[in-house]
């Protein structure tokens, strides 16, 4: 029986998730080309041994040339999920019913026309595809996450200034 068990008390982006999963034994590679099934342009991710206050750590950087990411739906983010391996594809495609749902709960309407900004960029769908492509190869029998930190103070987004944590992230 294998479990991964996620500290997120001090937060977690996509980001430190990726490089969380290399860091614990994930091929590069294997997000990689996650990233590129879902991807209508390259993304590139480059792997950087770090440490953070006094601990060593991996950091997975993503990097688009999506100067100005389209907004896109819950279909048209569908169906570059549909690119990916049967399995990975559930996991990924889950995530994004589940951020579809929040926003359309905060938003007042229906899950199918939400309109992702930042969660529909390159760089988070390479998070999400990447890190479900990651999980998935550790053959894991059981995930499990701590409590989970969610901030506070404002932040700007395609909405105007929000509440940290956003609205979608308490539902």
């Amino acid at each position: 029986m294998t479990t991964l068990w996620v500290d997120a008390s001090s937060g977690a982006s996509g980001d430190m998730l990726l490089g969380a999963l290399v860091g614990a034994g994930v091929p590069v590679g294997a997000v990689q080309r996650a990233v590129d099934a879902v991807s209508p342009e390259p993304v590139a991710l480059r792997v950087e041994a770090v440490t953070r206050h006094g601990f060593a750590a991996t950091r997975v950087h993503v990097t688009t040339h999506e100067p100005n990411p389209p907004r896109r739906t819950l279909p048209q983010v569908l169906e570059l999920l549909s690119r990916l391996t049967p399995p990975v594809q559930a996991a990924a495609t889950r995530t994004f019913e589940l951020l579809a749902a929040a926003e359309a709960r905060v938003h007042g309407i229906a899950a199918d026309a939400v309109h992702f900004h930042e969660v529909g960029a390159l760089d988070a769908l390479a998070d999400v595809a990447g890190g479900c492509a990651g999980l998935l190869s550790l053959g894991l029998s059981e995930l499990t996450a701590g409590p989970i930190a969610l901030g506070g103070g404002t932040v700007a987004t395609a909405h105007g200034r929000l509440p940290v944590p956003g609205p979608a992230v308490l539902a």
